[in-house]
């Protein structure tokens, strides 16, 4: 059976139990990492050597980095759906690494631990600042492109959707300003729609406020 470890308040773990969910998937989530611990563990050490989750052990086949485990699950269980021929593909792999290498870094990185995770007197507010406008303005770009399709690879749901995706519910949330995005909030709703997302992504995270460690 699938194993996968992590904590459920992660975000990158939120990505792959998304993507499980949507895969429909029997599996074991072993909860791992903050107040759970075992990262140390022997037996996680063999799944990831840098004790880091999420990782996945999938009938003895280990992988670790939550955008590796999505491509290896998309590939060996989600069919032509979730891993297309290599031309679709080419629509659906530059949005993950955009996502890891440009928004994530702004939100997750810049905003998100600057404002939510930082205990309020502890605040860099010009840091804060320019992280809202770096998420803005990354995100007006997305607001664009979603103007005339669906979802971010095409008419339905992909690979694409889900790093970004597994974001929008934290960003949404947070009582910060934000520019208009009409395309996207309309992209957000349907992924609201989608049973896996609202179980696995729509969770409370209040127990990571004000907290820059576990």
């Amino acid at each position: 059976m699938l194993k996968v470890w992590g904590r459920r308040n992660s975000s990158n773990v939120q990505k792959v139990l998304w993507l499980v969910g949507e895969l429909g998937l029997e599996h074991e989530h072993i909860p791992a990492g903050g107040p759970h611990g075992r990262l140390n563990d022997p037996e996680f050490r063999r799944l990831n050597p840098f004790g880091l989750v999420p990782a996945i052990d999938d009938d003895g086949v280990a992988v670790w980095e939550s955008h590796a485990i999505l491509r290896y699950l998309a590939e060996r269980h989600g069919g032509m759906r979730f891993w297309p021929d290599v031309t679709t593909r080419a629509r659906i792999d530059p949005w993950m690494d955009w996502h890891q290498s440009a928004f994530q870094p702004a939100f997750m990185g810049g905003l998100f631990w600057g404002y939510f995770r930082t205990p309020e007197p502890q605040r860099n507010w010009p840091a804060i600042r320019q992280a809202t406008a770096n998420c803005a303005r990354l995100l007006e770009f997305v607001d664009a492109q979603l103007a005339e399709r669906s979802f971010l690879g095409g008419d339905d749901l992909t690979l694409a959707d889900i790093p970004l995706g597994s974001a929008m519910y934290r960003y949404l949330t947070l009582d910060l300003a934000r520019p208009e995005l009409p395309n996207l909030l309309r992209w957000y709703d349907r992924l609201t729609r989608r049973p896996a997302y609202r179980e696995h992504i729509m969770r409370p995270f209040d127990d990571l406020r004000g907290r820059l460690a576990f």
